[in-house]
C-alpha cells in the first residue's frame, strides 16, 4: 500500500490535491547569512503564510518544500504555517549542493556543514536521514517525505558523491521517493548513472532545475529513465522564457512522457514572494501559467486541462508516494 508521508502524518496519495513539487518556505541558509545575502532569506513566516494562503484561495492543495537541512530550514515555522492555512506540506530529509556547505552550522556546533559530511561515515550519514523520515526534523516529531542530494555545475564533488549514495541507501530504508538538485540543470543523467550502482530505480527519483537546462535531447534521456523531470522555475523570465519552457514540456508530452513531469517555481527569493517583495508570489503559476499553458497546449492539439491534472494532481500523487 502507498502513502505520502507530510508534515502532519501520512496520507493517501489521492487525497494530495493540487501541488507544487518544488518550494522553499521559510530558510535561512547559513551560507548566504554569512555573506549578507538578504534576498535569498525567507525569514518572515507571516509573509510566506500571506502567499501560501493566496495559493490555497486559488485552489491550491498541497506543497513540497524542498529545503534540506544544509539550506537552513525552520520545521516549526513551516508547521505552524500548514497548521495556520490549512495546506499540506511535505518536507525534505537529506542535502543540498556542496559549495552551500562552506559555512558555519547553526545551533552552535561550531563546524562547517562540509566538514561534518567529511568526517562523517557513510553509516552515520544514512542513519541521519532515514531518522529525519522516520522520527522527526530539529527535534520534532515532523517527518520527512522525500529524501535529497544535489550536485554542482557540470561536476559531481566527492563529497556530493558520498551524500548521493548515502541519500539512495536511505531510500532503500525507508522507500521515500529521492528528489535531486542539479545545478543549472546539469548531471541529471550523471546522477541517474550512480543511483543505478546502488540499485534505486529511477521510477522513485524526480530530477529537479530541469528547465535551466533546455535541452530537448536530454530531457529525453532522462525521461527514458523513468525519472519525474521537475520543470521549477516558472516565472523567472531571467532565465529563459516561458515559450522556451512550454515548448520543453510539449516536446516530452509528444514522445509519451506526460506522467514524469512537474512543475511548480522554486520560489527561494524574497524577490520572488509577492508579500516579501513584490514578486509574482506563489500565486503566479496557478493564476496565470496554467491558464497560458491550457491554451498554448490546445493550439498544439493538446487537452492543457487534462495535462494539468497530470502535471500538478496525477503525477505528484505518484512521484511522492512511499511504495511499500
Amino acid at each position: 500500500m502507498s502513502f505520502i508521508r507530510t508534515l502532519s502524518g501520512d496520507i493517501a496519495p489521492d487525497t494530495l490535491g493540487f501541488t507544487y513539487s518544488h518550494e522553499h518556505l521559510v530558510c535561512r541558509p547559513a551560507y548566504w547569512v554569512a555573506r549578507g545575502e538578504d534576498d535569498l532569506l525567507l525569514d518572515d513566516p507571516a509573509k510566506t503564510q500571506a502567499d501560501v494562503e493566496a495559493f490555497r484561495d486559488l485552489g491550491g492543495r498541497a506543497i513540497v518544500d524542498a529545503t534540506a537541512i544544509d539550506y537552513g530550514r525552520d520545521v516549526p515555522a513551516v508547521a505552524q504555517i500548514a497548521k495556520n492555512t490549512g495546506v499540506t506540506i511535505l518536507l525534505t530529509a537529506g542535502f543540498n549542493k556542496s559549495f552551500l556547505w562552506d559555512a558555519v552550522m547553526p545551533g552552535g556546533q561550531n563546524r562547517r556543514y562540509d566538514d561534518w559530511i567529511a568526517e562523517a561515515s557513510m553509516d552515520e550519514l544514512i542513519k541521519f536521514v532515514v531518522s529525519e523520515v522516520e522520527d522527526g526534523m530539529e527535534g520534532t516529531t515532523h517527518r520527512a517525505g522525500q529524501v535529497k542530494f544535489g550536485t554542482g555545475y557540470n561536476v559531481i564533488s566527492e563529497l556530493e558523491e558520498k551524500t548521493l549514495r548515502a541519500v539512495a541507501q536511505a531510500h532503500h530504508a525507508t522507500k521515500a521517493p529521492i528528489h535531486s538538485h542539479t545545478e543549472a540543470g546539469t548531471m541529471a543523467l550523471e546522477q541517474i548513472k550512480l543511483l543505478r550502482q546502488e540499485g534505486v530505480d529511477p521510477h522513485n527519483l524526480s530530477v529537479g532545475h530541469m528547465d535551466r537546462n533546455p535541452d530537448p535531447w536530454m530531457h529525453a534521456r532522462v525521461a527514458d529513465t523513468g525519472a519525474y523531470l521537475s520543470f521549477d522555475g516558472m516565472g523567472k523570465i531571467k532565465y529563459y522564457t516561458e515559450q522556451v519552457r512550454i515548448d520543453c514540456i510539449l516536446a516530452l508530452v509528444k514522445r509519451g512522457h506526460r506522467e514524469q513531469i512537474l512543475v511548480s517555481g522554486d520560489t527561494a527569493r524574497k524577490s520572488y514572494y509577492e508579500h516579501y517583495g513584490r514578486g509574482l508570489g506563489l500565486r503566479y503559476i496557478i493564476e496565470s501559467w496554467v491558464p497560458r499553458f491550457i491554451e498554448q497546449a490546445g493550439e498544439a492539439g493538446y487537452d492543457g486541462t487534462a495535462l494539468i491534472q497530470d502535471f500538478f494532481i496525477n503525477n505528484p500523487r505518484r512521484c511522492f508516494s512511499f511504495k511499500q
